[in-house]
């Protein structure tokens, strides 16, 4: 019988190798959202007389942004196309995340969706909403006890 000479080190090593294939494997080049929606992040702000709201859509056209407003809410829906070029060598791996979304928000007050004024430039899309004349000069009475 031949002795053979452990070494646990190795043994690490190709465990590390299995590990990082499968994870590799898992996390598919095709889809690195696995799965998941794109939600773009926003950002409200709100004043007296408006409510400002910054939602980030880079890589997208204007022309590609669909935005809906009622007096409550705000719908922002559009599509950020992939755009592949194959060079024949190689593996693409890609962060991006590419396809259709869409959000709701609702508003904090009611606004006047008639005079919405919108703005996009450098992938951020800013929506200036006025309220409405109700809510401008809203005072509410508490009563105590």
């Amino acid at each position: 019988m031949a002795l053979i000479r452990w070494e646990p080190f190795r043994e690490m090593d190709s465990l590390q190798r299995e590990m990082n294939r499968l994870f590799e494997s898992l996390s598919s080049t095709t889809q690195p959202d696995n799965g998941k929606p794109y939600i773009p992040p926003a950002e409200m702000t709100e004043t007296p007389e408006e409510i400002h709201l910054k939602l980030e859509v880079p890589g997208m056209d204007a022309k590609d942004i669909d935005i809906q407003v009622s007096a409550e809410a705000i719908a922002i829906s559009g599509e950020r196309k992939s755009v592949s070029r194959t060079n024949g060598e190689g593996q693409k791996r890609s962060e991006f995340r590419y396809g259709a979304f869409r959000r709701v928000i609702p508003l904090p007050a009611r606004v006047q969706n008639t005079n919405v004024n919108a703005e996009y430039k450098d992938g951020i899309l800013h929506l200036t909403l006025p309220k409405h004349e109700s809510e401008k000069t809203k005072v509410v009475k508490v009563n105590i006890g």
